[in-house]
């Protein structure tokens, strides 16, 4: 194999939310071992510092600008069409003429899609010779219907329509591409179910985390005060699953938390908090951080790492931080998907709001420990990026049998 055109729907860096962890990494690995043609866009201004490094990555890349509110206008195209929302969204003929001229003039022997939507630039328009993966990392389209349970009318029609067109479209590519990637056994598993027809065809791989990084051993300058004792939650705050979560636990769980421990705080650490989220520090005892330059001092120093999603899909990123940084964890099942069972590793699992304040003052008292050594342990053995990545190169060259 000597070349892959990858294309990626935002910019794969800085790594400070799940799907740029995720592409950032598989950028690197791959780079290393062959050359790279990107194309991406910057969906948030202050990417653009990061271009020159990642361009740096890449033999030649494609790298544009995306107004999130043209593209929200432009999106509505999608009502008139038939088709996903988000194709539109995500369109751009100046990008479209890249990926055609790569594919015309250079020796492209591999084609790489990170999120479904750029596979439409590449639909129909790639020889057979040309190996081809599709990595949707999660069932995207089943999120969209989860959102709909959580709206109304209109918003709740308007995801229900995208939940089904987007289905659709991915069962188009998975149809068309050699090998269809996602995050998790469980994720895949569900995509053949909704998609028996390319079962065959479908694979997963495994996330990884930095453990060198999420190092506990390090020293970490304390960002609280010393006498708060502090649950956080970390994670993109303008993500409507995490948005859902920070906002369910700030207003029905920890007040009665902290009715009982009155140091208790929960800080909600992550970039580009909603307005929503914001308004959450007027709760005693809520901060809201937005974006920090390191995450990891705030996993670091706080009594254990809360993950209330209601809605979640795949491995979730902050949950594999906290094991790596060997922080307690209290979360939902659903946060826990995708996690291995490893002996010792016991996270504390609640689904409602009773099982939540109860797991959060066991463990502010001490009553309920938890042996995070495991859970560190079970990341170097089972979340090293190397190791999991290794697959997706394989399904890039010819040899590997599709299956999971």
């Amino acid at each position: 194999m000597n070349s892959i055109l990858f294309l990626v729907h935002r910019l794969p860096y800085p790594p400070n939310k799940g799907d740029k962890i995720t592409s950032f990494n598989l950028l690197k690995y791959l780079s290393k071992r062959y050359p790279i043609y990107l194309a991406c866009f910057v969906d948030d201004k202050a990417d653009w510092q990061h271009v020159g490094y990642v361009k740096s990555f890449c033999k030649e890349s494609c790298i544009l600008g995306l107004n999130s509110k043209a593209a929200k206008i432009f999106s509505v195209r999608g009502l008139l069409t038939g088709e996903p929302l988000s194709l539109p969204y995500y369109r751009s003929q100046k990008m479209q003429t890249w990926v055609d001229d790569v594919l015309k003039l250079e020796s492209i022997d591999s084609v790489l899609i990170f999120s479904g939507v750029m596979a439409q630039y590449v639909t129909g328009k790639i020889a057979p010779e040309i190996r081809t993966v599709l990595d949707l990392e999660d069932v995207d389209s089943d999120k969209w219907r989860s959102y709909a349970k959580g709206h109304r009318w209109p918003m709740s029609w308007i995801y229900r329509r995208e939940a089904e067109r987007l289905l659709a479209f991915e069962s188009a590519m998975a149809e068309e591409f050699d090998a269809t990637v996602f995050v998790s056994k469980d994720e895949a598993e569900f995509f053949k179910s909704l998609v028996p027809s390319v079962a065959d065809k479908v694979v997963h791989r495994v996330q990884g985390v930095d453990s060198a990084f999420f190092d506990p051993a390090l020293d970490y300058e304390n960002p609280y005060r010393v006498s708060d004792r502090v649950l956080v939650f970390t994670g993109a705050m303008d993500y409507w699953p995490n948005i859902n979560a920070a906002v369910w636990f700030a207003k029905k769980i920890f007040p009665k938390v902290r009715a009982q421990v009155n140091n208790a705080c929960f800080y909600i650490v992550g970039m580009n908090p909603s307005d929503e989220v914001k308004t959450l520090e007027n709760i005693s005892g809520v901060f809201v951080t937005g974006g920090v330059p390191d995450m990891r001092p705030y996993i670091a120093h706080a009594e254990f790492s809360v993950v209330p999603l209601r809605l979640a899909r795949g491995i979730q990123n902050k949950v594999l931080e906290a094991m790596a940084m060997e922080k307690p964890i209290l979360a939902t099942s659903n946060a826990l998907l995708g996690i291995h069972n490893y002996p010792g590793f016991l996270p504390l699992t609640a689904d409602d709001e009773k099982q939540l304040i109860e797991g959060a003052l066991a463990l502010l008292a001490g009553t309920i420990g938890q042996n995070v050594q495991s859970g560190r342990a079970c990341v170097l053995e089972h979340y090293n990026w190397d190791t999991n990545l290794r697959k997706i190169e394989l399904l890039l060259q010819d040899g590997l049998e599709v299956n999971s």
